[in-house]
C-alpha cells in the first residue's frame, strides 16, 4: 500500500521545514572556528560554546515543547519555536563580532526547540505503515542539510560574510513558518486523560530500549559538534587549505557517503537488520576517530576519515528516529521525541563545550582519543537494543 496525498505532502513538508532549520544550525560548523579564531579574547573554549550553546537550550526545552504539543497541538509549537529561532538568528547577526553576542543569539536559537514536534506531527499524519519511511524521510532531509551546509558555507562566507549567514538562518525559518501554515493541517491530538504529564515523562524515562536509543542520539551529534571544533583547522593548518577550498573537499567526500549509506538502510529496514547494521556503524565510527587520532594531518587521510565519519554517521541519522517511532508509546509520542530530540541537543551542547576544553588542553590527538573511548561505551550500551518488531 503506498502513501496517499495528503501523507506524502506531510513528509515533503515536514521534511523540508527540518531541513531549512537544520541549514541553518549546521552552516556555522564549517566556517565558524576560523572565523572565531580571529575574534578578540577569544579561546577555544568560547568557540566551543558559541558552536554548542544552541545544543544546551534545545535539550532543556525540547521535552517541555514535546508535552505541551501533546496538550495544545504540534503547529501551534513549531510555530513559536521558529520565530524564537529566526530572533536568535538576527541577534547573532547584529552582534558586532562579539563572541557573547553570537553566543546570546546562539542560545536563543536553541530555544526553538521543534525537532520533537516536528516528529510527532508527522507520526500524527502518517498512518502506522509509512512511519517508517517518514521517519527515515526527516533522518534523510537531516542529512541532506547537512551536506548542502558544508559544502556552501565556505562560499556564503565569502559572500555574505558571518552576519550574512545569520540573516539567511533568520530568513530560511520565516520560510519554515509560510511552509507549515500553508501545506499542513492543523490535526487535533488524541490524549490519553489518565496520563498526567509527569506520567508520560515517567513513562517515557523507565523505557529501556528508548533510553538506549537517547543515549545514542546524545553520543552521535556530541562527536560531531566535536569534530567540527577541530576538523576546519586540520584542513586549513595541517593540510594547508585556504578557507575558501573547503567546499571543495566537502563536495568531493559528502555526496559519496550519501550514496553509500542508501544500501545499509535499505537492508536494515527491509531485512530487519536494524540493530546489525547499527551497531557495525558504531564500530566504523569509533576507527574514524582511530584514524584522525593517528594518522598525520594530510588531505587524502583527512577526507577517506571524513568519508567513513559521515558514511556511518547517515546511516545513524536515519535509523534513529525510525526507531523511536517504532516503539514509543502512542499516548506519550510527542513526550517520546521530546526526550529523543533533547538528548541529540544536549549530545551537541557537550560535544561544542567538551570539544572546545579537550582540544585547549590536550590537543587535536586526545580530544580524537577520548572520542574512541566514547565510542568503545556505546557499543557496550548499544548491544542490548533489540531488534524492533515490524508491523504489518
Amino acid at each position: 500500500m503506498l502513501m496517499n496525498k495528503r501523507e506524502r505532502r506531510a513528509v515533503a513538508t515536514l521534511s523540508s521545514i527540518m531541513a531549512l532549520r537544520m541549514i541553518g544550525l549546521f552552516l556555522i560548523l564549517p566556517i565558524f572556528s576560523l572565523y572565531a579564531d580571529k575574534l578578540p579574547d577569544v579561546t577555544p573554549l568560547l568557540i566551543g560554546l558559541a558552536i554548542g550553546a544552541y545544543g544546551l537550550t534545545q535539550a532543556i526545552l525540547q521535552i517541555p515543547f514535546g508535552l505541551l504539543s501533546d496538550r495544545f497541538g504540534r503547529k501551534t509549537l513549531i510555530t513559536i519555536g521558529l520565530l524564537i529561532f529566526a530572533l536568535g538568528s538576527f541577534i547573532a547577526a547584529h552582534s558586532d563580532n562579539h563572541i557573547v553576542g553570537i553566543i546570546i543569539g546562539r542560545v536563543l536559537q536553541g530555544a526553538g526547540a521543534i525537532s520533537a514536534v516536528l516528529m510527532a506531527l508527522m507520526s500524527d499524519l502518517v498512518r502506522e505503515q509509512h512511519r517508517t519511511k517518514a521517519m527515515a524521510g526527516i533522518g534523510i532531509s537531516i542529512g541532506i542539510a547537512f551536506l548542502i551546509s558544508l559544502i556552501i558555507a565556505p562560499w556564503l562566507n565569502n559572500l555574505l560574510g558571518m552576519a550574512g549567514i545569520f540573516n539567511l538562518i533568520g530568513v530560511l525559518a520565516l520560510v519554515a513558518v509560510v511552509f507549515l501554515h500553508w501545506f499542513i493541517p492543523s490535526v487535533p491530538v488524541v490524549i490519553n486523560s489518565d496520563l498526567s504529564w509527569r506520567e508520560q515523562f515517567s513513562k517515557v524515562l523507565k523505557h529501556r530500549q528508548l533510553l538506549r536509543l537517547d543515549i545514542s542520539i546524545f553520543l552521535l551529534h556530541l562527536q560531531l559538534t566535536a569534530l567540527f571544533i577541530v576538523f576546519p583547522l586540520a584542513l586549513s593548518k595541517g593540510a594547508n587549505i585556504a578557507a575558501s577550498g573547503h567546499s571543495w573537499v566537502y563536495l568531493t567526500v559528502l555526496p559519496v557517503t550519501f550514496i553509500l549509506m542508501i544500501p545499509f538502510i535499505i537492508i536494515a529496514e527491509k531485512r530487519q537488520k536494524m540493530q546489525r547494521i547499527f551497531i557495525g556503524a558504531i564500530a566504523v565510527l569509533g576507527l574514524s576517530q582511530l584514524g584522525f587520532a593517528l594518522l598525520p594531518q594530510q588531505l587524502l587521510f583527512l577526507m577517506i576519515l571524513l568519508g567513513l565519519f559521515f558514511t556511518v554517521f547517515n546511516i545513524a541519522e536515519a535509523i534513529l528516529p525510525s526507531w523511536i517511532s517504532k516503539i514509543a508509546p502512542a499516548d506519550s509520542k510527542g513526550t517520546a521525541m521530546g526526550v529523543y530530540a533533547s538528548s541529540q541537543f544536549l549530545g551537541a551542547f557537550i560535544g561544542g563545550i567538551g570539544g572546545g576544553w579537550l582540544y585547549q588542553s590536550v590537543g587535536m590527538s586526545g580530544l580524537f582519543f577520548a572520542c574512541v573511548g566514547l565510542n568503545i561505551l556505546w557499543l557496550l550500551i548499544a548491544i542490548g537494543l533489540q531488534q524492533p518488531i515490524k508491523k504489518t
